[in-house]
């Protein structure tokens, strides 16, 4: 049984700093549908329903379940919050009530000479969101910015009324990605194979803009991490000399401005990256977290990395969905015994929790985090 003698705030630190806290720190990724079914409520109905009353139903969940230490992105995603980094989007509904990004060719092969010109997010906003909406006026973009940002606010006072950590003020994708996402994988491939150097130049762009956009977010929200998230670089998707040309150099700018700036980059990795897994030693130690879905092997990720970078880990959705409470307390034991035993360990969700998530496995994960004695074998 670990006894506590520390804040949250110490925990992820010491987590962060790759030393060894009173117990591990306790970080999972909430969704609203997985809030909806752990505090009894409908999902469908809770998918088609506001921000705030979104929020309220993950408020209420980490209430319930006694909180943990650390929120990443405490902000549930409104509708209209989703076309403000290029993503059209189906809407939920009683059907289906999960929000579907519909992937087309959104972004043109001409629009690279204007991101490189003008930066993505002004791109978004001039020409982006009108193709993907129905919107037709300037004024619905700035409501929509206006109203995520009052949700954010808010979500973020909740949440530190309640003593957990930030761990970054919102999720942030790596312009790869959201190239990808925005022109279509297969045109986005065809291009950095065809067209490298065009996508180079608006990729550059919009990196820079990137890395100052999330200093100033850390810096006005007083939290000293910003996201990194990333999910068709790793060699799931592409061979390394794709990932050296246009994902890694990239990076390496980003950890290195973020840590000049005492900011912890934290990395939410989808898919496969055990054959990238080397790269990240060549990050500053300790200078950011890296955050696996459940298909990377934690465990090799941790032998390879030890004493260089925290892993957030990863309990997987279909254990929380399909498991029993003792399989995912065993689980979560190894966990804390092989990725957590010399510190350096944040536990948590593979990727976000699922909406078919059973409370008494999540109680699980929860109260093992809690009550489980760091390993002393290291």
């Amino acid at each position: 049984m670990s006894s506590e003698n520390m804040t949250s705030t110490e925990r992820i630190a010491a987590a962060i700093r790759l030393e060894k806290p009173d117990r591990v720190p306790i970080a999972p990724l909430m969704s609203t549908a997985a809030a909806a079914v752990l505090t009894g409520q409908d999902p469908c109905t809770l998918a088609v329903a506001g921000g705030h009353e979104k929020l309220d139903a993950e408020l209420r969940a980490f209430d319930e379940y006694g909180g943990w230490d650390g929120v990443p992105a405490p902000v549930p995603t409104p509708l209209d919050a989703w076309p403000l980094i290029g993503m059209k989007v189906r809407p939920a509904t009683r059907d289906r009530p999960e929000v579907q990004v519909v992937e087309e060719e959104n972004t043109r092969f001409e629009d690279y000479d204007i991101i490189a010109e003008i930066g993505w997010d002004r791109f978004v906003t001039k020409h982006l969101v009108y193709r993907i909406t129905d919107w037709t006026r300037p004024e619905e973009v700035r409501k929509a910015i206006s109203d995520f940002n009052a949700l954010r606010d808010r979500s973020h006072a909740e949440y530190r009324k309640r003593g957990a950590v930030l761990l970054f003020p919102a999720w942030d994708h790596h312009p790869f990605f959201l190239f990808s996402l925005t022109r279509s994988m297969v045109k986005f491939t065809e291009d950095l194979y065809y067209r490298p150097e065009k996508v180079l130049r608006a990729l550059n762009r919009a990196v820079d803009e990137f890395i100052q956009v999330n200093i100033d977010r850390c810096k006005a929200t007083g939290i000293p991490f910003a996201s990194c998230n990333e999910e068709r670089a790793g060699a799931y998707f592409y061979p390394l000399a794709v990932f050296e040309r246009f994902w890694w150099p990239s990076v390496l700018k980003i950890v290195d401005a973020w840590w000049s700036e005492g900011i912890v980059t934290w990395f939410h990795v989808d898919t496969p990256w055990d054959k990238n897994l080397p790269y990240f030693k060549q990050l500053p130690k300790g200078s950011a977290v890296l955050d696996l879905d459940g298909t990377t092997n934690v465990f090799a990720a941790k032998d390879l990395l030890r004493g260089h970078l925290c892993i957030a880990s990863d309990v997987h959705p279909t254990l929380l969905s399909l498991g029993k409470p003792e399989e995912v307390e065993a689980y979560c034991k190894k966990l804390i015994e092989e990725v957590g035993g010399d510190g350096g360990h944040i536990l948590s969700s593979g990727c976000t929790l699922p909406g078919a998530i059973k409370p008494e496995n999540f109680k699980a994960m929860i109260e093992t985090g809690k009550t489980y004695e760091l390993s002393m074998k290291r």
